[in-house]
């Protein structure tokens, strides 16, 4: 699949109906975007442009109005159907009743697959729950419960990992403890992967490249490459460059002049 992007995002525009309202909500107009294999890209934007919306459309559980969503060069209901797909939000949706062990394994059992142990132990030793295993959510810290959501997602070994704002629940020491965490694993797998977040910090210590939303309906106003190199330590963020693109990516999520309505 030489040349074929990662994800490829054409031409997208989503309304979604409202009671009252003849024209519904646009959500997002004419959006394109193409993540290379293998890249990670954050998508930043004001709250309600449809990155979330965009994510639902990448995971197969919204559809576009017009325009075309493929991964890997198929439809993404094939990729879901597959089950190469992980998903990890902001509600961490572990079951209250399973195990860590279990909650990682639980995709296995959705699949119709043998469960493999080594594969969920191997996760819950890169995560960094060693120990926890038998613990359940309610024992399990927010930081904890959000490692075991990221666990179960790579779980069947996806071709794509989408994050939908994963640590936005999180307080800020243990939002960059998991900041570090994921860009450790996504280093050891890099799977293609879009994280949508509402900080300008984590997008830049884990992407590749961050592109910016406009107000609703969103489009992308802005590309950034990120230039930093890979293993990225902490201290990156304490550098000017960081400060620099920080204040500069900042600035276009600004409403006058990312576009916003």
């Amino acid at each position: 699949m030489s040349g074929t992007p990662g994800i490829a995002v054409r031409e997208v525009s989503k309304r979604f109906d409202l009671k009252g309202s003849d024209g519904g909500l646009v959500a997002l107009q004419a959006l394109s975007l193409d993540i290379a294999p293998g890249e990670f890209i954050a998508v930043l934007g004001p709250s309600g442009c449809g990155k979330s919306t965009l994510l639902r459309l990448v995971a197969s559980l919204e559809r576009p109005s017009t325009g075309s969503v493929t991964v890997d060069g198929e439809e993404p209901a094939a990729l879901a159907r597959q089950h190469a797909l992980g998903v990890a939000f902001q509600d961490h949706a572990l079951l209250p009743w399973l195990t860590v062990r279990d909650n990682i394994a639980l995709p296995f059992t959705i699949a119709g697959r043998s469960v493999d142990g080594a594969t969920v132990q191997r996760l819950i030793d890169l995560v960094g729950l060693k120990g926890f295993e038998a613990a359940r959510p309610r024992q399990l810290s927010g930081g904890m419960r959000q490692r075991t959501a990221i666990a179960r997602a790579l779980a069947l070994e996806p071709r794509v990992l989408l994050l939908d704002e994963p640590f936005g629940a999180l307080d800020a020491v243990t939002r960059r403890q998991l900041n570090i965490e994921l860009q450790r694993i996504w280093s050891q797998h890099r799977i293609t992967t879009m994280l949508v977040t509402h900080s300008v910090d984590e997008a830049l210590f884990l992407a590749d490249r961050v592109v910016v939303m406009s107000g609703r309906p969103g489009h992308i106003v802005r590309e950034v490459k990120v230039p930093f190199g890979r293993p990225r330590e902490p201290a990156v963020m304490r550098s000017e460059t960081f400060h620099a693109l920080v204040d500069d990516l900042t600035a276009a999520l600004d409403p006058t002049e990312a576009g916003a309505a």
